[in-house]
């Protein structure tokens, strides 16, 4: 909500120059370019130089509108864009199989039938990312433990989905990318914001965090995932649970004991993560270690 002081300030609002610039006469050559309100000027914001500007720019605009709408706690959902629905995940075996045909091998679609295969198991992690997003909706007051994510399709549209099914708001931070799909449609319309930078985005994604879930995911994830434990590692910023979803994916992925035993990271780094399964699983430590009903207050916003 806007100060009440600022709104007796004697200059005229942005938005006033603005209308006022506009309803001006015609200057006698014309209205070049250079003749522009700087921040109306287009082609001058797009400029190489004005990068810094831009960059400000994408780290105010979602952060004075969720200030905006009182929101001051998130739970951060990360996991691939590739992993569908059971219903979807299933109807693609179906056709892949479909088109095979007994007495003709056809090894490029054989390699289709196996990963749709793996798709329809993986597909068991939307299913739980979207009972795990019901779960904190439910347990959400709109303000606090709202659930986030990069906002796309997969294992982010799972989340928010589920926040959905509850009643709840979600928070979309859906990233420009050139064959990125539409963000999907079950983020709260208001909360669903565009990133050209992907560091001004993770910085978002953690600003209110209170809990990272990682499901199963790809390079996107992985670079989430490794930047917010080197930021909790070097203490920039406060501890927060870093949730592993599917211990057979992540421990078959990602060998965590040998950078112990290469003496890469201390023993103690291990503690920084936790396994699970289940939603239940995870709803029990976000709700042991984020809600403050068991002790660990809800503390600031992280803002590193």
């Amino acid at each position: 909500m806007a100060n009440p002081r600022l709104r007796r300030r004697i200059f005229p609002s942005a938005h006033e120059d603005a209308r006022q610039a506009l309803q001006k006469t015609e200057p006698p050559h014309g209205r070049a370019p250079s003749y522009r309100l700087a921040f109306q000027d287009l082609d001058f914001l797009l400029r190489d130089e004005l990068r810094p500007v831009r960059l400000q720019l994408e780290l105010l605009k979602p952060e004075l509108a969720l200030q905006e709408k009182g929101i001051e706690s998130a739970v951060v959902v990360f996991g691939s864009a590739r992993i569908p629905d059971p219903q979807t995940a299933a109807a693609h075996l179906e056709a892949a199989v479909s088109e095979l045909r007994q007495d003709e091998p056809d090894p490029p679609l054989e390699r289709r039938v196996k990963s749709a295969e793996r798709t329809l198991a993986n597909s068991r992690y939307y299913a739980e990312a979207r009972k795990l997003g019901r779960m904190i909706g439910r347990h959400s007051d709109d303000h606090r433990m709202v659930v986030m994510t990069g906002g796309g399709p997969g294992i982010m549209e799972a989340a928010n989905r589920g926040a959905q099914d509850a009643g709840a708001l979600s928070i979309g931070m859906n990233i420009v990318l050139p064959h990125e799909e539409l963000p999907n449609p079950y983020i709260t319309p208001e909360l669903n914001f565009q990133f050209h930078y992907f560091a001004i985005r993770k910085m978002h994604l953690l600003m209110r965090a209170k809990c990272l879930v990682a499901f199963p995911g790809g390079f996107g994830t992985l670079d989430e995932l490794f930047e917010t434990l080197t930021l909790i590692q070097t203490g920039r910023i406060q501890p927060i649970p870093v949730l592993l979803f599917g211990k057979d994916f992540w421990s078959g992925v990602i060998n965590f004991q040998a950078l112990v035993d290469e003496g890469t990271i201390a023993p103690e780094d291990l503690g920084l993560l936790t396994y699970v399964d289940t939603a239940e699983e995870a709803w029990a430590i976000i709700e042991r270690n984020g809600t403050g009903r068991e002790g660990n207050s809800l503390g600031k916003p992280n803002r590193y």
